[in-house]
Order: structure tokens, then C-alpha cells, then sequence
């Protein structure tokens, strides 16, 4: 079965609309790290204004005070609509408020509130298979493949388990039509094998996030391996206990690591809508802070930890090469390339491999993903803290490590 990071609690599908309780109103003085990655200087440049993020996970609840007006239910298409909006579990629902959520009644803000989501439900942990309504909710795939074929210009995945031809197809497809692919890498660190980084995160063409905590350091249970891309924020900051939407709890995971990365990536998509997905993933991964060689990525924290102010604050940031892809070594392929090309990537058609799957890779970890942290700066000198940090987060709490542990980057 297909799983998201950190669901928990009641899992029956019930009504929604509750506002946050008493304990909920405190979400935002738990959230370190908007302070950490000086958001409010950032939302002076750009707040993901005009960027959808495809959020594809247990259905967003449109109707919590912070996501009143950021859901775009109706964007969704038909065929993979049934009941978009109606979470499950809470998780989908709290990885729509960290990146975009507005903050209004005590609720999360997200890190880019002037982005929009558009939610895909899909089958994972909460719903029993064979039901009447597990066979009415679309596989994540599908969901994926819809999302492929929108205006959405980053698809947000924070679960693992997807391993089939049919899933490995839809990323390609996603990836041909230059869409901004990005997943946990999972929560099974420390587990020896099984601490591997899980699927969709270490497919080509996604970008695999990872999680640190308000030090800077990797949190022990977020999973390594070559397909860790970025590191972002993960732990010691509030999700939605439950399905039920009346109060928050303490969640930790890379689950929000993917959703923080996917706001970084809106707020620089905003400030430059002409960029290619191929010239928004090089920002990201140029100015992640790190203490090692961008040519030497580390299995943990793969290029460094995100930081979109450094893009923001420069009016003259060069992005690169718009028909270039910066993973293409480790992506093995060309769909990234070709979609930078075109004129209109987000709706031309596939090229002749996209709708083809390659050969299934090994399978990593099987188990859920969840959220991921970024490492703290400081309002002082943040380019030194922020390098520190990195340095800081190599310092593995696996096996007691004392530098970045460099990995062997496999093309695929």
C-alpha cells in the first residue's frame, strides 16, 4: 500500500470546516524556520503569487481558515475529482497549509501564501482497499498524470511506494511537459537498507528532499541514499492531528520538507514566471547552503539545504541555461532538456519517451515519507549561518560521522 508521511489518528472521512482550537492558534510561533529563512523579507520580493502547486496526497480541506480562497478544486479535472477536498487524514490538508496556507485564525502559514493549490486525492494509508471508496479515488499516477496536463507548475508528492511501470510512465509524462517534480525522501533513517530513499523521490526528473532541524542538522529519521537532492525544514513544527481539523499537533517527518522545498520553488517561479522548470531547479540547488562541492552531493543533504531568499534578494540573479537540465547526470535522459526548449513546456505534447517506461529501478524504501526541515539563518550575516548550518547537518546523527558523507550519483 501506498503511504504518506506521518498520518496518524482517526482516518474516517468526516466533515470539515472546523476552525483551530486553542491550541492550533499557536501554530505559527512553531514554525522556526519562517523566521529561520526570513520569510518576511522574502514576501516583500514575492509571496508564489500566479504559481499552482499540484498537491497530490490525501485531499486538501478547502475550508480551513488558512486555506479559505488558496484551493482551486475546481482546476481539478472530472475524472480524478472524487472528493478532492475531502481529507482523509490531515495530512494532505497540512502539506497545502505549509506552502501556501495564509495563516488567518491561528492556522499554519505557508511559506509562499500567495501561491495556489490545486488538490489531488489518492489512494494511501487511511483508506482499505477493495472499498467502494478506495476504487472511487484515483491512484496517484493518475492523479499525477491529470496534474501533468494542468497549468500547475510544481507537483508536490509527500509519499512513497511508487514503484510500478504505470507510476514510473507518469513521471516521465510530467517531466516532458516541464512540470517541477518534488517528493519526500522518506522517513526511514537509521533503519540500515531500509533507510533507503524511497519512490517517487529517487525516480529521475524528482527532485528528493530530505529533512533538518531548527539547527541544521539531518533528522534522524530522514532516509539517505544518491537521490537526495535538497535538505529543507522537517521536524518541531505543527501538522493536523487528524481528519476531525480541530487542532494541531507536533509532526515531524520529510513529508514537510517536500512541501517547504515546493514554496521555495513557487516563490522564485513568481518572481521569475519566464523561467524554465530547468532554470528554477538550478537556483534552488546553486544557492543551497552547503560546506562541500556542489560536485560531490551528499547522500543526506544532497546539494545543501534551500535558501530562495538568496535568489530573491538578487534582482540579477542568472539563472542559466533555460534548455539545460542541471540534473541531467544523475537524470539520465533529456525530457527536462526538451521541455526547457519549448516555448510552451507546460502544455506541449510528450516527447516520444514520455508515455514509455524505462526499466523499472531497484526498489528503495517502501515506507511512508514525511516532512523535512531547513536549516535556520541568522538576520545578521545569514550567508554565514546558513553555510554553518550546512556543515552543521553533515554532521550525520547516523553512525556518528563527523563531515558530509559524499554519494556516488548513479545515472539512470
Amino acid at each position: 500500500m501506498r503511504a504518506v508521511g506521518a498520518v496518524v489518528g482517526a482516518l474516517a472521512v468526516v466533515s470539515v470546516g472546523f476552525a483551530p482550537s486553542a491550541a492550533a492558534a499557536d501554530a505559527q510561533s512553531q514554525q522556526w524556520y519562517l523566521e529561520s529563512m526570513q520569510a518576511e523579507q522574502m514576501w516583500k520580493v514575492s509571496t508564489g503569487e500566479g504559481v499552482k502547486v499540484a498537491v497530490i496526497d490525501t485531499g486538501v480541506n478547502a475550508n480551513t481558515p488558512s486555506l479559505k480562497g488558496q484551493v482551486l478544486a475546481d482546476e481539478v479535472p472530472k475524472a480524478v475529482s472524487y472528493r478532492a477536498t475531502k481529507d482523509y487524514a490531515g495530512h494532505g490538508t497540512s502539506m497545502a497549509e505549509l506552502i501556501a496556507g495564509t495563516g488567518v485564525g491561528g492556522g499554519l502559514q505557508g511559506l509562499a501564501p500567495g501561491a495556489k493549490i490545486v488538490p489531488y486525492r489518492a489512494q494511501f494509508e487511511g483508506l482499505e482497499p477493495g472499498t467502494a471508496e478506495w476504487e472511487k479515488t484515483p491512484d496517484s499516477w493518475e492523479a499525477l498524470r491529470a496534474a501533468a496536463d494542468s497549468d500547475a507548475k510544481i507537483i508536490s508528492m509527500s509519499f512513497g511506494g511508487m514503484t510500478t511501470e504505470e507510476d514510473e510512465a507518469a513521471i516521465n509524462y510530467a517531466a516532458s511537459k516541464g512540470k517541477l517534480l518534488i517528493a519526500s525522501a522518506g522517513n526511514s533513517g537509521g533503519e540500515g537498507e531500509s533507510g533507503l530513499i524511497d519512490y517517487p523521490a529517487a525516480y529521475p526528473y524528482v527532485v528528493g528532499v530530505s529533512a533538518v532541524d531548527a539547527s541544521g542538522k539531518v533528522s534522524e529519521f530522514s532516509s539517505s541514499g544518491n537521490y537526495v537532492d535538497l535538505a529543507a525544514p522537517g521536524q518541531d513544527f505543527p501538522g493536523w492531528c487528524d481528519a476531525t481539523f480541530r487542532s494541531y499537533c507536533d509532526r515531524a517527518g520529510t513529508s514537510p520538507a517536500a512541501a517547504i522545498a515546493s514554496a521555495s520553488a513557487a516563490l522564485i517561479w513568481s518572481a521569475h514566471p519566464d523561467w524554465t522548470v530547468n532554470q528554477v531547479t538550478r537556483a534552488l540547488i546553486d544557492t543551497a547552503g552547503r560546506t562541500w562541492s556542489k560536485d560531490n552531493p551528499s547522500k543526506y543533504l544532497g546539494y545543501g539545504i534551500v535558501r530562495p531568499r538568496m535568489v530573491l534578494e538578487n534582482a540579477n540573479y542568472d539563472p542559466g541555461a533555460a534548455d539545460t537540465d542541471p540534473l541531467a547526470e544523475e537524470n539520465g535522459g533529456d525530457l527536462l532538456a526538451k521541455s526547457g526548449a519549448s516555448s510552451s513546456a507546460a502544455s506541449s505534447a510528450p516527447s516520444d519517451s514520455a508515455s514509455t517506461s524505462s526499466q523499472a529501478p531497484e526498489k528503495g524504501s517502501t515506507g511512508g515519507t514525511s516532512a523535512a526541515g531547513s536549516s535556520a539563518e541568522s538576520a545578521d550575516d545569514s550567508n554565514t549561518l546558513w553555510i554553518a548550518l550546512g556543515a552543521a547537518a553533515a554532521v550525520l546523527v547516523l553512525g556518528g560521522a563527523g563531515a558530509a558523507v559524499l554519494r556516488a550519483r548513479r545515472a539512470r
